[in-house]
């Protein structure tokens, strides 16, 4: 048999799908923040030595402005030291030249103005075209000199001013212009690298979560779309194993239900028409028997081989009792169909015990006396108890197992007893002869349909073979239980019980 099983799903769908809901946000948020503290750290170091400047915080490095303002911190030290100690160095052009080439590594440049003219650029004119008009004046700075001056509009430039005096007394003011309105590579290069790397995360977490929930929904799927494809093709050996208490573990527990009850349908069918190809062949191998007899006694009559009274007689009784043998074996037909369809009409009625069995006992007696075989009835319940049964199907059991008896009689003289015993809370009938018993292996599967003991048909033993099976029906049906017992060559007993009627006393 194929197994299809579930096992790898160990949790709840409902569950999954939140902790799939919580990965989502917090993942994504949680590698994030580790991604962007290790690139802050590793940007950080790569500015501080690419630009030589120390002590730059995460803090720091998000403000723009603020890392822009501590390239130029060591170049704006040295600038004040060169107006301090000789302030004709900032009229030497090689010497601004040269300092101008370290500032443009800062990614600023130099601007030198002697009183109200500006007498060295360090970039092109067009790059100063809206700084110069916003330079402040000698001494406007102040305090702020070395944190620099913002300069907005389309300038967009951070200036740092130094002021000093010319050997000829005139002002000047050295000015180093950071243009802000490009960030730093390495400030561009973190920025592309979190926004990479943010989307590296949601992508790598979306396929981590999809195969997860791939693996827990797609495969138990998977099986039971197999499974559904097996039913599809009334392939119904197989078996689909859940293993989770989950929403899908309790599909396909319904699957296979679905499949089992399918199974057991299917069987059953096959069952049931074997049973009924069966039945019609046992039927009609009866039938013909009687349908012979008939016909070769009535074309007797005809050609006259019945010439005298006595002759005439014999041959109609023989005829009237071939049609009742096939007047039963049509009734077992009909009563047949109406046990597969649960339709035996039942008549309840409270019955006394002791009248019931000693009518059924009295026609037994003259049945058993016609047919040369000994009856003995032996009733051991008091007076008054009764049972609630239907008297034409009780009767039908009685019948039943008395004419299985006879079947099988293969003594000279037969014998069958009739008990009726009062045994607690129910009333057991037994029916025991003399026949030639049931071999130990068959006597569980005597109240099967179609079941028989002997294999071989002939017209001594024939019967339809649901004699029994009507009679545990009809019995079940009434809620007792019918058993045997039976020793080879010594007889057989059958047992069935009713339940006794009991009145119920109201309390008022």
């Amino acid at each position: 048999m194929l197994y299809l099983s579930t096992e790898d799903v160990t949790m709840k769908l409902k569950t999954r799908l939140i902790i799939a809901f919580l990965t989502v946000i917090l993942i994504p948020v949680l590698l994030t923040y580790l991604m962007v503290c290790g690139l802050s750290r590793y940007q950080i170091n790569s500015i501080e030595k690419t630009y030589e400047i120390t002590g730059t915080t995460v803090k720091s490095f998000a403000n723009s402005m603020q890392v822009l303002s501590r390239l130029t911190e060591k170049p704006y030290h040295e600038l004040y030291e060169m107006a301090k100690e000789d302030s004709e160095q900032l009229e030497d052009a090689t010497c601004l030249e040269k300092f101008n080439k370290k500032l443009e590594k800062k990614k600023a440049y130099l601007l030198v103005r002697k009183g109200t003219t500006i007498i060295y650029m360090g970039t092109d004119i067009d790059n100063v075209n809206h700084v110069i008009p916003q330079l402040p004046s000698y001494g406007e700075s102040g305090n702020t000199s070395e944190n620099g001056v913002y300069l907005g509009g389309e300038a967009q430039a951070l200036v740092k001013q130094v002021d000093f005096l010319y050997g000829d007394g005139e002002q000047g003011s050295a000015f180093i212009v950071t243009d802000v309105s490009n960030m730093i590579p390495e400030v561009q290069e973190f920025i592309v690298d979190l926004v990479m790397g943010i989307l590296m995360v949601l992508v790598l977490t979306a396929l981590l979560l999809i195969f997860w929930i791939y693996r827990a929904v797609m495969q138990p799927l998977g099986k039971m779309q197999c499974a559904a494809q097996n039913i599809k093709e009334g392939n119904l050996d197989f078996e689909l194993r859940p293993a989770a208490d989950d929403e899908l573990g309790r599909l396909c527990r319904d699957l296979e239900e679905m499949r089992k009850r399918l199974k057991d349908n299917a069987e059953e069918k096959v069952k049931y028409d074997k049973e009924s190809k069966e039945l019609i062949s046992n039927i009609s191998h009866d039938l013909k028997t009687p349908v012979t007899a008939i016909k070769g006694y009535a074309e007797g009559i005809m050609d006259g081989v019945a010439d005298t009274p006595e002759k005439m007689d014999k041959y109609i009784r023989t005829i009237y009792n071939k049609a009742n043998e096939m007047d039963l074996l049509i009734n077992e037909l009909t009563l047949y169909s109406k046990i597969d369809t649960n339709r035996i009409p039942y008549n309840f009625n409270t019955l006394s015990v002791n009248e019931y069995f000693n009518d059924c006992a009295e026609d037994l007696s003259l049945e058993m006396e016609s047919k040369n075989v000994e009856f003995g009835y032996f009733n051991y319940v008091a007076s008054g108890v009764q049972v609630i049964a239907d008297a034409e199907q009780i009767k039908r059991v009685i019948h039943n197992i008395v004419n299985n008896s006879l079947k099988y009689m293969d003594k000279s003289k037969g014998k069958i007893n009739l008990r009726v015993k009062d045994v607690g809370d129910f009333i057991q009938v037994e029916v025991e002869d003399n026949g030639k018993g049931i071999a130990a292996k068959d006597l569980p599967n005597i109240f099967d349909r179609f079941y028989r003991t002997d294999a071989s048909r002939n017209s001594s033993k024939g019967g339809s073979g649901i004699g029994l099976s009507i009679v545990k029906k009809i019995i079940e049906e009434h809620g007792g239980k019918i058993w045997a017992t039976s020793r080879e060559e010594t007889g057989t007993t059958m047992y069935f019980v009713l339940r006794k009627y009991q009145e119920v006393p109201i309390h008022e």
